[in-house]
């Protein structure tokens, strides 16, 4: 019986890309859902159908397999905002269109916003250990001072809008609403989550942080 032939090195390079990514988004699950701390790299390696000896092996342990999550989650939503080609858009519309897709990526992805929670709950120790994380939202900076810069220059955005406060903003006005979704509609006696509240939502975002930007 002939021995079969033994996989060359671009077949093994395929099969390990397929098996850490196969086991990021078993990760991904599985601290969206438990948290740093109560997640399990059994249930991980259940969730991936992989040995755990292979998570340990691509990722050490479970704190740099964390890291290495949020790492993924950055890249994705940094990878689906480049696709909206905001530069080649007029600097208004540009800026509404970031607002619309951040609030459509949470509703879509609400495991990005429970992996930030974790990772703040830990003091964003292994976002800042990470080097990859800071050059995966560099150009999200950039970008969003060429919109201001173009703004600027066509007399339509005022002076002085910084574009990491301004971010954060985009991202603080969705991010607070959807994950304080329970409490405030509690208080509030409304359900914020029905689909006429969400699309009120959106529209006040899109009136405050283009009523901050232009020029009046």
């Amino acid at each position: 019986m002939s021995k079969s032939t033994p996989p060359v090195p671009e077949e093994r390079l395929r099969d390990a890309d397929r098996s850490q990514a196969t086991i990021l988004i078993a990760a991904r699950d599985e601290f969206s859902e438990h948290g740093l701390g109560g997640a399990r790299m059994d249930r991980i390696a259940e969730r991936a159908g992989l040995n755990k000896r292979l998570i340990y092996y691509y990722f050490e342990d479970k704190e740099r397999l964390f890291q290495a999550v949020l790492e993924q989650t950055y890249h994705h939503i940094r990878e689906e905002e480049d696709k909206l080609n905001l530069v080649h858009l007029k600097p208004e519309v540009a800026l509404r269109r970031l607002v619309e897709f951040t609030w459509q990526y949470y509703l879509d992805h609400p495991e990005f916003l429970t992996l930030l929670n974790s990772a703040n709950l830990h003091k964003a120790r292994h976002l800042a250990q990470s080097d990859r994380a800071r050059e995966l939202n560099s150009p999200l900076v950039h970008m969003l001072q060429d919109i201001i810069e173009r703004g600027q220059a066509d007399g339509s955005f005022r002076g002085g809008v910084d574009p990491v406060q301004l971010y954060v903003s985009i991202a603080g006005l969705s991010y607070f609403y959807l994950s304080n979704n329970h409490t405030l509609s509690a208080i509030f006696g409304r359900d914020l989550m029905a689909p006429k509240a969400l699309n009120e939502r959106l529209s006040h975002m899109c009136d405050v942080i283009l009523g901050y930007v232009l020029r009046s």
